[in-house]
């Protein structure tokens, strides 16, 4: 089948035309997706790939669905290369940037672990990979940064305690609170993630620095060491 350059659509139906007319949000969920990648592929131009995209098995619907592949699995879909791959990783690290950016907007005080599992449920419960978070407090336990420790099996060997540290005190935190998922789903504590814990615990103790909680994310369920008394 002949492709179906955009050019031979009406100019209501090219999604620059009408962004530039009407502005980006009377486009569709396609249509701001090609005007994001720009060009198709050799077969289907560019809204005819952004629609295929966003139909794609990802664990979640339409664009959610961004937030939760590599640039590997991208690029194993018939006409997404480096750079389109790149492009549509960076949308999804852009989207969970903004969402946790409003998030903090209102201040938010992190005294519950229900309260930490909330905040990092969706962006970490459909991962297909271990990540291990440090989230650095102040002394309201209002969240100054957070920092990505490992990825992949969590291995107590591969966490350490003095760089988590160093970036405490770079960060002027006064507590920390490790979080990581389950991809599994099930938020139970493995060998590896207690050792882990009590390896950081005992440091962070002495420089003053003290381990609130772990959280552990699996599927719409957590786990809190501190609840617990695993900590």
């Amino acid at each position: 089948m002949e492709r179906m350059k955009m050019k031979d659509l009406p100019e209501e139906m090219r999604p620059y035309e009408k962004c530039r007319a009407l502005g980006p949000g009377a486009l569709s969920d396609e249509e701001l997706l090609a005007v994001i990648i720009r060009t198709g592929s050799r077969s289907e131009n560019s809204l005819e790939l952004a629609g295929r995209i966003l139909k794609l098995s990802f664990p979640g619907d339409g664009l959610a669905g961004l937030l939760h592949r590599s640039l590997a699995e991208f690029m194993s879909v018939e006409g997404i290369g480096v750079v389109k791959g790149l492009q549509l990783c960076c949308i999804g690290e852009l989207s969970r940037r903004i969402w946790r950016r409003r998030s903090l907007e209102d201040r938010p005080v992190f005294c519950e672990p229900g309260e930490i599992a909330s905040y990092y449920m969706e962006e970490m419960r459909h991962l297909e990979q271990e990540e291990v978070r440090a989230m650095f407090l102040d002394t309201k336990q209002v969240l100054l940064r957070d920092v990505l420790l490992t990825r992949g099996t969590v291995n107590a060997s591969l966490i350490s305690p003095r760089e988590v540290l160093i970036q405490a005190l770079r960060h002027k935190a006064v507590s920390v609170i490790l979080v990581h998922n389950h991809p599994s789903g099930d938020p139970s504590p493995s060998r590896e993630d207690i050792a882990m814990t009590k390896r950081l615990s005992q440091a962070a103790a002495l420089v003053g620095v003290p381990l609130l909680d772990h959280i552990i994310i699996g599927d719409l369920r957590y786990l809190s060491f501190r609840e617990k008394n695993l900590l």
